[in-house]
């Protein structure tokens, strides 16, 4: 069994300064992917794209079939495999190889047969036999597609990349081939809002809603700096000193997907979910789905097996803020209406008058 390991290392994951509420967010998915992504939308340089990809440094090594360009796991191949015939392997490797869980960044430029796959032009031309050329989704399988700047994406491109995902696989019919291929990933979009907002409809596909804004504590922004020139300095030397939390939160991470299929979440809860989303008109269930699913995710990764009603509270604002849009020139609530209809409903079951509304997002 061979090894792939890149040479530098991102900035590590756990060495990021605040931005809780795209840490937690980030973090729920990967314990369960089924959540359905993460939109991040928040001021320029406050670290999007850098926690995306030390998030990823952080998860475990993935087993491979050696040269799988779908990065399919060895069990999960056939003996005969039509995929690695379509692409011009006609023999099965018999090696396996370990390698860094995938982030492949989408250009907004990209079309949709550079996203989905084609048809490989040169093998049809030189040799005259079809051949599937992969695209980026096959390239993302078991691991992130991150798209900067989303809301500048086409829409069509945009709709096609959250099928494929609450999917998990990818379907080509170009020229006389079929393909159905794997593509299981956790999509993370992020932009400027200032550069304008996705539509509503398809703002209600990304199962969390992550909004950052630019650290305003003094000593913060002055640790922030300080991390930061450290790790410019030597990265080898930053990174190995930031090894032991690292692997305390890759340890978490993996306990926790272990743990979620015995998570029950309690009727009690989800009556409390489904209310929540009914006094915030929320059209359609994803809502409610989005909250059960983060919740027990959010539960496992603290060590439970039962999701609480704190939990729902704690996720409430990040799984619903985007989906309260009616017009498309509203502008994104910051969370406030539903951190107060939160309030609202612990308050009617508490049988006391409503508290101030509480911060939007907590991770504690």
């Amino acid at each position: 069994m061979s090894t792939v390991r890149a040479i530098s290392h991102p900035y590590p994951f756990t060495a990021i300064v605040g931005q809780e509420e795209m840490k937690l967010c980030l973090l729920l998915n990967v314990v369960d992917p089924r959540i359905g992504g993460v939109m991040i939308m928040g001021h320029r340089g406050t670290g999007k794209s850098t926690a995306v990809r030390a998030l990823a440094d952080v998860l475990p090594m993935i087993t491979r079939l050696a040269g799988d360009p779908f990065n399919r796991a060895p069990e999960d191949v056939p003996e005969h495999d039509p995929l690695l015939a379509l692409v011009g392997i006609h023999e099965r490797p018999r090696k396996h190889e370990k390698i860094p869980v995938p982030v492949v960044d989408l250009p907004l430029g990209a079309t949709e047969d550079r996203v989905c796959g084609t048809i490989d032009i040169e093998a049809a031309l030189t040799q005259g036999v079809k051949r599937f050329q992969p695209g980026l989704l096959a390239q993302a399988n078991r691991g992130f597609l991150y798209i900067d700047e989303v809301n500048l994406l086409e829409d069509h491109l945009v709709d096609v990349l959250l099928d494929v995902a609450a999917s998990g696989w990818n379907v080509v019919e170009r020229e006389g081939i079929s393909v159905r291929h794997p593509a299981r990933f956790v999509l993370v979009g992020s932009g400027n809002p200032e550069e304008g907002e996705l539509r509503p409809q398809l703002l209600d596909r990304f199962g969390l809603h992550a909004r950052i804004v630019t650290i305003t504590d003094l000593e913060q922004r002055m640790e922030i700096v300080r991390r930061r020139r450290a790790y410019d300095a030597d990265p080898e030397a930053f990174h190995a000193h930031w090894q032991p939390q690292q692997r305390a939160l890759q340890r978490r991470i993996i306990a926790a997907q272990k743990r979620l299929p015995e998570v029950v979440i309690p009727d009690d809860v989800l009556m409390f979910a489904a209310e929540l989303c009914m006094k915030l008109n929320v059209d359609g269930h994803r809502g409610e789905l989005t909250l059960a699913r983060a919740a027990c995710a959010l539960a496992a990764l603290e060590g439970r097996t039962q999701a609480t009603l704190d939990d729902v509270r704690r996720v409430a604002v990040p799984a619903l803020r985007h989906r309260l849009r009616r017009d498309p020139l509203e502008t994104m609530d910051s969370g406030e209406k539903v951190a107060q209809a939160v309030n609202e409903l612990l308050a009617r079951r508490n049988h006391r008058a409503p508290e101030k509304p509480a911060a939007a997002f907590e991770t504690a």
